[in-house]
């Protein structure tokens, strides 16, 4: 079978590609100009070469014609597009133009989900994104040498409503957390960008909640973090970080534990019997 890969920016493109090429698929890349790392056409050509392709953001029409000539049939998207290019000069093409017009809102969700139509109805299945790569999702539990402490407890235990509240309503999907208060909300500038927001508001101590969506659509905007996180935390001075088991990528694998357990940063994996 012959697999289309829609590479947005960041490793996880990187990840697919070669989890692909190893369980057997032929591969068509389609890459973003606007948004992909550079260094991702180099690692399609490695053998077995995959087919590479780049087109700007907004052509959705060209998109599909690419998927449909290399004969896929099932595609995944990969990495991230920021949402704030919904306000730069990229122009849609009409196929674009007609799924936006047909949007009541235009929230991450409702865009990746109209595009995720137009490929159904011209036979592409948009496929899970983590399909080849479940044992890089978070795992349940405390993942680090250091456990919560009771403050810490207490703040998640708040933090959790609200997070789980402000991904329901698809503003962002993370929040920072300190004494019982929300300090910073991720809308679209990204978690990096919250996490130093939150440094300079509360300064040491304050605590990373991130969430999937409560209906998670696992095919787009999975939740993702990785050692950059912990670093931007540990510049910040920030002191836990929570995800959601089973449906947030965990991008540098055990890495990130390492990086985490370096800097006395806890990870814990929040499971759905957990508050």
């Amino acid at each position: 079978m012959r697999l289309g890969l829609i590479a947005g920016n960041g490793r996880f493109p990187f990840l697919v590609l070669d989890a692909a090429r190893v369980a057997g698929h032929d591969v068509t890349v389609i890459a973003l100009k606007q948004e992909t790392f550079p260094e991702l056409a180099e690692e399609a050509a490695r053998p077995p070469a995959a087919a590479f392709h780049w087109i700007s953001l907004g052509q959705l029409g060209t998109l599909i014609g690419v998927l449909k000539d290399a004969g896929v049939t099932q595609a995944l998207m990969a990495g991230q597009v920021k949402h704030t290019k919904l306000f730069s000069d990229i122009m849609p093409d009409t196929t674009l133009a007609g799924v936006l017009m047909r949007l009541e809102a235009r929230n991450t969700d409702a865009i990746i989900a109209g595009i995720a139509d137009a490929l159904r109805d011209r036979g592409i299945e948009l496929i899970d994104s983590t399909a080849f790569l479940a044992p890089l999702l978070a795992r349940q539990g405390v993942l680090t040498r250091r456990a919560p402490t009771d403050e810490e407890q207490r703040d998640l235990a708040f933090g959790y409503r609200v997070a789980d509240a402000i991904a329901g309503l698809d503003i962002g999907q993370t929040i920072a957390v300190k004494a019982a208060a929300v300090v910073a909300v991720e809308a679209m500038e990204g978690t990096d960008a919250l996490i130093a927001r939150a440094g300079q508001l509360a300064g040491h101590g304050a605590r990373i909640i991130k969430v999937a969506k409560p209906n998670q659509d696992m095919r787009f905007d999975v939740p993702v973090v990785g050692v950059s996180t912990i670093e931007a935390m540990k510049a910040a001075g920030l002191s836990l970080l929570s995800v959601d088991a089973g449906r947030t990528l965990m991008i540098d694998g055990d890495a990130i534990i390492k990086a985490a357990d370096e800097a006395g940063i806890c990870i814990l994996g929040r499971s759905e019997r957990l508050p």
